[in-house]
């Protein structure tokens, strides 16, 4: 089947790479290149799985515009396939190819659409989440789903495992979609109207630690959630410091929120509004990742050398 590739997150690799095993794919159609930390160039995952595979990468600023649109069907794909590609394609789009638009979203719709679902299941405490392989419509992520799998959400799972997990299950399960449009066996179910959540795009604020309104579990979740981005800060020391691995942990005193209660080795037991949180790696500002002992040490010598 003739199709076209929509994707530029790591998370869109794998489906990329088994759509280009068992069907044409006419072209790669990825977010354009941007700077990154330093000056270098940022990872465009997609476009160096499709630069790889030998298929043809476009970078249109913006897919809706009509001379783009006219291009990618001119291609007389059968279908377009869409995977964390990060602009909405219009109604023009995925309307005229014989199949559509497929869509694979990284949670269990109606739940967590959006463009940031996985961090959101893991914020909210969620037991499961999972894929779903969407018709696309005009709406955000509201179209009928022709398949969904299922994973449970670990005590210790973060953003990138979940991506990882996902990422393949998601490739799997459009492989069997995609035959299924393919011999006219496909069928879809609409989305129910209750259970819609959105999962909306973070940002630096969501990062920031308020001690005193977040109990410990609360902390553990963003930890785990908002990894690589956009990070969870707080401070220590008087330093806003990246909190980069932790567990909520027991705290039986009555310690004020945002202060050190307790040590355990090289980790610091912080309190919060409800419990503690034993912080076990930090990256201050400019520098390595290292244990809070290890950043408390390093700032006390500098001041004794004051």
């Amino acid at each position: 089947m003739r199709l076209v590739f929509c994707g530029t997150a790591s998370f869109a690799v794998p489906s990329l790479r088994a759509c280009a095993a068992g069907h044409d794919v006419m072209a790669v159609v990825t977010r354009a290149d941007r700077l990154g930390s330093r000056g270098q160039p940022a990872p465009r995952p997609v476009g160096d799985a499709a630069r790889e595979l030998g298929i043809e990468v476009l970078t249109p600023a913006r897919i809706g515009a009509p001379e783009v649109v006219r291009s990618l069907l001119d291609l007389e794909p059968a279908c377009l396939v869409v995977a964390a590609y990060g602009q909405i394609l219009p109604v023009a789009l995925i309307e005229p190819p014989p199949h559509g638009a497929v869509n694979v979203h990284a949670s269990l719709l109606p739940r967590w659409r959006g463009a940031s679902p996985i961090a959101h299941a893991i914020l909210a405490g969620d037991a499961e989440t999972g894929v779903s392989i969407m018709r696309m419509e005009a709406g955000l992520d509201t179209g009928p789903v022709y398949a969904m799998a299922r994973v449970p959400i670990e005590a210790d799972s973060t953003t990138p495992t979940l991506t990882a997990t996902l990422a393949e299950l998601g490739a799997s399960k459009l492989v069997a979609v995609l035959a299924a449009l393919e011999d006219g066996t496909a069928s879809v179910t609409p989305q129910p109207e209750e259970g819609v959540t959105y999962a909306p795009r973070l940002g630096r604020a969501d990062g920031r630690v308020d001690w005193a309104a977040r109990r410990a579990v609360d902390v553990d979740r963003m930890v785990r959630a908002l990894q690589p981005w956009p990070g969870v800060r707080a401070p220590l020391a008087g330093v806003d410091v990246q909190i980069q691995a932790g567990v909520p942990v027991d705290l039986a005193a009555t310690a004020a929120p945002g202060t050190v209660a307790g040590s355990e080795g090289e980790s610091l037991v912080i309190a919060s509004r409800e419990g503690g949180y034993r912080v076990d790696l930090i990256t201050p500002p400019g520098k390595r990742a290292m244990t809070p002992a290890a950043f408390l040490r390093g700032r006390r010598s500098v001041e004794a050398k004051r």
